[in-house]
């Protein structure tokens, strides 16, 4: 099959992070022809600036639209796009400079109208991001089905490093209007229209994520808000692991009350179980502050998600 790739980033007042970007397609080891659509959604800090200084290495296109969200975003670049698979990455990614080769690679072996790749923290981030990147990712924190695990069944792809082929786009119509889990359900309904998705695990990526633990809670509060209204649309979808986080912080708050009361047992699960994650952050990132980090972060990722899971559980529930 001829692959002709067209990289689709929806971009909202990140001039930098798409610099930074756009420099690591620069260093791209790949030698077929691609372009690079750039769609500004509305921002008023703008990178049409950043852009034009890579016109002259890559062929990019520029386009500017009224604010959308990124879901509308992507639709509109594909939409205007040339290439027979698209490649849809967020603006505040770097990619290495095997990325593109090992899409295709894949692609060539086993080929899917879909995929998803996973992301790991470059050695510029800071501690913080580092952290961050470890609870999104780590076997202990999210069971792998960030891309670190093979055998979680059908992958679920990202919408900060996803393909998805012109033919199952002008299928499924691309993403749905939703601000949080739209990239969710459009793998639900590619395996509703027969399509196969994979994960590419070669196909990583860097990812900033968010740089402070504020931000990072208000995102993983939203994503836990998305999960039980992708329920309710395609609720053959359910799993009881959704509700791991919602479960953890409810058992933590019990167990620091019956503590109160002389019964501290219940919190030696939790102790363990951080000793576990901060001895694990350790050997990955050979750092005891993202060590440390990492418990925060953890806690706050649980607490995010859980707290919006239950709000949007219950509170559609009540309805």
């Amino acid at each position: 099959m001829n692959l002709t790739f067209s990289i689709i980033v929806p971009v909202y007042n990140r001039p930098k992070e798409i610099d930074e970007l756009l420099f690591s397609l620069t260093q791209q080891n790949f030698e077929d022809a691609y372009e690079i659509i750039i769609v500004e959604d509305g921002s008023y800090y703008s990178a049409k600036e950043i852009v034009d200084k890579y016109t002259s290495d890559l062929n990019i296109k520029y386009y500017y639209k009224e604010n959308s969200g990124a879901g509308m975003s992507r639709n509109f670049g594909m939409e205007r796009a040339t290439g027979n698979y698209f490649i849809i990455l967020d603006s505040d990614v770097i990619l290495p400079d095997t990325y593109l080769r090992s899409v295709k690679k894949a692609l060539i072996q086993n080929f899917t109208d879909a995929f998803g790749g996973p992301d790991k923290a470059h050695e510029s981030f800071t501690p913080l991001q580092k952290a961050i990147n470890y609870s999104m990712t780590s076997f202990f924190t999210t069971g792998g089905i960030r891309g670190k695990n093979k055998s979680v069944g059908k992958f679920q792809p990202r919408s900060f490093n996803m393909g998805i082929s012109k033919e199952a786009f002008n299928k499924t119509k691309g993403f749905n209007p939703y601000k949080v889990g739209e990239d969710i359900d459009l793998s639900f309904r590619l395996w509703g229209e027969g399509y196969e998705t994979q994960l590419i695990s070669d196909a990583y990526v860097y990812h900033k994520r968010r740089t402070s633990v504020k931000q990072f809670f208000k995102q993983t509060f939203s994503f836990g808000t998305a999960r039980p209204e992708l329920n309710r649309r395609f609720p053959n979808t359910k799993k009881i692991t959704y509700w791991f986080p919602s479960v953890f912080i409810l058992g933590i708050d019990v167990s620091l009350i019956l503590a109160l009361f002389g019964y501290w047992q219940f919190l030696l699960f939790y102790i363990v179980y951080f000793v576990v994650l901060f001895s694990d952050s350790l050997l990955q990132n050979k750092s005891i502050k993202v060590a440390h980090l990492s418990i925060i972060t953890t806690l706050t990722q649980f607490y995010g998600y859980g707290l919006g899971f239950l709000k949007s559980f219950l509170f559609k529930s009540s309805e």
